[in-house]
């Protein structure tokens, strides 16, 4: 049957007709382990704005509709992190999380273009654990094979267009104020938002923020080793882990001290598959373990565990682990997307004079992601970039912004900068915690409160008194009884 978003959003006054068919449907897991049942349609854009009568793409866009059918509450759009990661998947990844503000406010779910089901660009790139400087000839030529196979047609894919479908599907779903909850990447799109309809805007929830005035790149791997520090600092703290890891730091000095240099082979069962995987364990791996491992406080607490496991020479476990993570998260990300929008909005905006590679080739995370970069961006075409997308950002919307403590790439330091030109505004800072609040504690009780009565002074987040990150592992069996 086929419905328009109007038929079940009755005490809504629609800003202008709704245009977009909606069907029945079903967002599934990526990992296929869940389906939602949602509404869902395309509404078809110009892939360059300039030119209307060009070619056209598909925006996929999925409504879950409020429980409370009398709701008057404005919708809530998700926008998705990476760059690169679907609304859908995101919001099936976390629908529990969403399920207090599901009861009164529809969820709008747009895959931003480039992602998902929205004209994806993926590319195939070396895996994460791969990603060495001996790697760069097989960067080079991934890319150039991505953009044999999509053309120049990519430049049309950066967030100064993406925003103008956001806006689109609002007003083609007839709704006149909406809310918008951004992730990481998603943060940096709910800004641009802001600063262009900012006036269909009712209240703002930032997870992970992005300051706008930062060029994503040259500062994170000193994110990145400021959140390792946190939390090897935190399981000292801790008198289990402390007692168990006695000398947790030498353990990492040791081998972050031996793969500089050396390397290992590795042969170990395929975390997907169980058949045996090759491998060698270098400085790259040790790298996208430590990365990946410090996004949050859950998979922060198997650290401590795989760096003594590793430092004794026990690489495997580590290792199925960084495997694991990268793929599952390789999956998800449409790499071509990515590119469009670090080569038109970031990379261009590096302060060359600033970076200094001596000191972030001290970090753990070396200059391998900086100079694959570079590699890719050499041959990237650029794409449309508003000219104050680095500004700062000034707005009266009710904002809600959250960080994790030890956020390896989006820490609370980026969200006080924001802050600054924000009337309206309340952070909270979860300390343990990594990259993405949304279904940490009592965060998700707290955010449908606020959506619900969009006043951050008045929030109510007593409830984060009593939160603590997860617990460190003491063994490969788990954390302390």
């Amino acid at each position: 049957m086929t419905l328009v978003i109007c038929a079940f959003c009755s005490m809504r006054t629609p800003a202008a007709p709704a245009t977009l068919l909606l069907r029945e449907c079903r967002l599934e897991h990526p990992l296929k382990v869940a389906s939602v049942a949602a509404r869902c349609g395309v509404l078809q854009v110009a892939e360059n704005p300039a030119a209307p009568s060009g070619r056209s793409i598909g925006l996929h866009v999925a409504v879950v509709p409020a429980l409370n059918r009398r709701s008057s509450a404005a919708p809530l759009f998700l926008l998705a992190g990476g760059p690169g990661q679907s609304a859908s998947d995101l919001y099936v990844s976390y629908a529990g999380a969403f399920a207090r503000v599901n009861r009164n406010h529809d969820i709008v779910l747009l895959d931003q273009r480039g992602t998902g089901l929205s004209e994806p660009l993926f590319c195939d790139y070396p895996e994460d654990w791969r990603a060495t400087s001996d790697e760069l000839p097989a960067v080079r030529q991934a890319t150039q094979a991505c953009l044999a196979r999509y053309g120049e047609r990519v430049r049309y894919y950066t967030s100064s267009v993406a925003v103008q479908d956001l806006e689109r599907v609002r007003a083609a779903l007839g709704y006149t104020q909406i809310d918008l909850y951004g992730a990481s990447y998603g943060t940096r799109m709910a800004e641009l938002y802001l600063r262009r309809y900012g006036a269909a805007v009712q209240a703002v929830i930032l997870d992970g923020v992005t300051d706008p005035e930062q060029a994503i790149g040259p500062a994170t791997p000193f994110d990145g080793e400021r959140a390792l520090d946190l939390i090897l600092a935190r399981c000292q703290r801790s008198p289990e882990c402390a007692a168990t890891y006695p000398d947790l730091r030498g353990d990492f000095g040791a081998l972050r001290a031996k793969f500089g240099p050396a390397t290992t082979s590795l042969t170990l069962p395929d975390p997907s598959t169980g058949e045996p995987l090759e491998l060698e364990f270098n400085r790259g791996v040790l790298a996208a373990a430590l990365r990946l491992l410090s996004y949050n406080s859950t998979q922060a607490s198997l650290l401590p565990t795989l760096i003594h496991q590793a430092s004794s020479g026990r690489l495997a476990p580590i290792a199925a682990q960084t495997v694991m993570m990268a793929r599952e998260i390789r999956g998800q990300l449409a790499s071509g997307m990515q590119n469009s929008v670090v080569c038109s909005e970031d990379v261009p905006f590096f302060v060359t004079q600033d970076i200094d590679r001596r000191r972030i080739d001290a970090t753990y995370q070396g200059t391998e992601q900086l100079d694959a970069l570079a590699e890719i961006c050499k041959l990237w075409p650029r794409g449309p970039v508003d000219a104050d997308l680095h500004a700062p950002l000034m707005s009266g919307v009710p904002t809600l912004l959250l960080s994790g403590e030890a956020d390896p790439v989006t820490p609370p330091a980026g969200a006080e900068r924001l802050a600054r030109g924000l009337a309206r505004h309340r952070h909270l800072v979860l300390p343990g915690e990594g990259h993405g609040q949304l279904a940490t504690g009592c965060m998700p009780r707290l955010v449908a409160a606020f959506l619900d009565s969009p006043d951050p002074r008045a929030l109510d987040a007593a409830c984060l008194g009593d939160h603590r990150p997860a617990p460190f592992f003491v063994s490969s069996t788990g954390p302390a009884p």
